[in-house]
C-alpha cells in the first residue's frame, strides 16, 4: 500500500503539474485563472511529487506517514475551503485522501503509531 500511495501521488501529480505549467485549457475550469495563488499550489504539488519520488527510494514508513497525513488533512479540507463538492479537484482529493487513509492504517498496523519512536 505504501508504494501504491506514492505511485498514486506521482501518477496524478505529474500530469497535473505539467498541465498547470503549460496552462492547459482544462486547468482554468478546475483551478481557476492563472494567479500567484495557483502558482503557489503548483509549488506545493511539485514538493509532494518530488517527496513521493524520493520516498520510493528511501522507504521510511514514518516519513511517508507524515507526508500522507499532511495530504489527508489538506485534501479533506478542500470541500470546505473551495465551498463545494462539485469541483473535479475536490472530488479527486477526497478519493485520494481515502486511499491514503487506508495506507496510513496499514503503516499504523505494521509499526504502531508512526509519530512516536
Amino acid at each position: 500500500m505504501i508504494i501504491l500511495s506514492l505511485l498514486l501521488n506521482i501518477g496524478v501529480l505529474t500530469p497535473v503539474c505539467v498541465s498547470l505549467m503549460v496552462q492547459a485549457g482544462w486547468t482554468q475550469a478546475s483551478y481557476g485563472e492563472a494567479t500567484p495563488a495557483r502558482s503557489i499550489l503548483l509549488s506545493i504539488y511539485l514538493s509532494i511529487l518530488v517527496a513521493s519520488a524520493v520516498m520510493l527510494v528511501i522507504r521510511d514508513p514514518r516519513t511517508i506517514a507524515t507526508l500522507l497525513t499532511i495530504q489527508i488533512i489538506y485534501k479533506m479540507s478542500t470541500p470546505f475551503t473551495v465551498g463545494t463538492f462539485h469541483n473535479p479537484v475536490v472530488l479527486s482529493n477526497i478519493g485520494i485522501a481515502g486511499f491514503h487513509i487506508v495506507t496510513l492504517m496499514v503503516i499504523w498496523r505494521a509499526i504502531g503509531n508512526p509519530f512516536r519512536n
